[in-house]
């Protein structure tokens, strides 16, 4: 790390995530973040559409909607110039898009794909039905890449009457880490299209293509680490990035997560850290997307309340971010919420940072969002009917399996 982001704790979760999912600490990167989807994606379809040499995209969800027809449209018009195309979506994720949905993409040379060539036809029988791709990924032209929480549909877009207005959170990376970000596509690519005609993703492409280390000690430079974690392996990468940043908490840290359904250690962690005297802060959303998983989420904010824990509701919309900030210079942004599928069970991607200023941002957004939000008290869920505390009693028995 640079001397001005060299403090202990960045050396120390640095070193777990390297040791742990060999994740490689990249400096070079310049980041915006993004809260609004309508401003995210029309940045996004202006880089596709800029597009010279490659775009890797993946996500859980790509939508055949309004949205998802421009992100195709786009593809489309890129494949058209010659531009490598390649697109991975999760099926149970996607509901709704059928595969003829890229034919067009791949009449123009692009190619679309099943994660781990799962299909509609027979996703009930797959062995995988359990496991989802969660990720949420773009490179172009291997230096501008894209992580976060937001995926493509309508709604990320703030166009469904049932959410509203959808709070979320991306990075726009340029530098160095896209290059991992891409990495980290082309072994989920080459995995998935392990039973098709479609040829692997050649990584010389990546090998050929570097970007120069200029300015590290420039404040805009964010070292960054691309940690993944799925049921591929027992590294729990992203879990224990997680528990690394609120062990060694002193001051604060800020969570903003849709589901809060967390193991032991992360349950343990955050109060043992609520009762060191650390002001431990979670915002999770006013409204259910799905009921059970919300009734498990009020069930433990309850009882994290309970146990000296700040949770708060959010209530302009749907919060869907997953974000955590500590101290001065530690942030992390990617798809996996705080419960036992993101965990576990999902194929997950986050990018911890290390800078003084996009932590400070980070911490901003959080603290403006406070103002859309209630203060959940011991009072607030002793008030609760007895059929609504029964309901969270009882998902909380289904967690396991959300």
């Amino acid at each position: 790390l640079t001397e001005k982001q060299r403090k202990p704790r960045a050396r120390r979760l640095s070193e777990l995530n390297l040791n742990n999912d060999d994740a490689i600490l990249t400096f070079a990167n310049k980041v915006k973040v993004f809260t609004s989807g309508p401003e995210l994606f029309d940045q996004i379809i202006a880089d596709l559409k800029q597009a010279k040499t490659s775009i890797s995209l993946e996500f859980y969800t790509f939508y055949n909607d309004n949205l998802g027809k421009r992100v195709l449209r786009a593809l489309e018009e890129a494949s058209a110039k010659g531009v490598k195309v390649r697109v991975i979506y999760d099926v149970s994720g996607s509901r709704g898009t059928k595969p003829a949905f890229f034919n067009h993409l791949r009449e123009l040379g692009g190619e679309a794909q099943p994660f781990i060539s799962t299909s509609k036809k027979h996703w009930f029988t797959t062995p995988r039905l359990n496991y989802h791709l969660h990720r949420k990924l773009i490179v172009i032209d291997h230096h501008i890449g894209y992580i976060g929480g937001f995926n493509i549909g309508d709604q990320y877009v703030n166009q469904s009457k049932k959410f509203g207005h959808w709070r979320d959170t991306h990075l726009r990376v340029v530098g160095q880490s896209p290059i991992l970000m891409e990495t980290r596509f082309a072994m989920d690519w080459n995995t998935s299209i392990r039973r098709t005609a479609l040829p692997k993703f050649d990584l010389s492409e990546l090998h050929a293509f570097t970007v120069e280390r200029k300015d590290l000690d420039n404040d805009d430079n964010v070292a960054m680490q691309i940690v993944s974690s799925g049921p591929d392996n027992q590294h729990y990468g992203i879990r224990r990035g997680y528990e690394g940043i609120i062990a060694g908490a002193k001051n604060y840290i800020y969570i903003q997560t849709p589901y809060l359904i967390p193991e032991e250690s992360i349950l343990e962690a955050l109060i043992i850290a609520a009762n060191s005297g650390v002001d431990v802060r979670i915002m999770i959303p006013c409204m259910p997307d799905h009921p059970f998983v919300y009734r498990a989420t009020e069930y433990y904010a309850k009882y994290l309340v309970a146990h000296g824990v700040k949770i708060y509701k959010y209530n302009d919309g749907f919060i869907h971010a997953k974000t955590m900030v500590s101290g001065s210079n530690i942030s992390s942004v990617g798809s996996a919420n705080q419960d036992f599928r993101s965990y576990t069970l999902n194929f997950e991607v986050n990018a911890f940072n290390y800078n003084i200023q996009l932590t400070q941002e980070l911490k901003q957004i959080f603290e403006k969002d406070l103002a859309s939000c209630s203060l959940l008290t011991n009072e607030y869920f002793n008030q609760q009917s007895k059929w609504l505390k029964f309901k969270q009693y009882f998902s909380r028995l289904l967690a396991p399996i959300f």
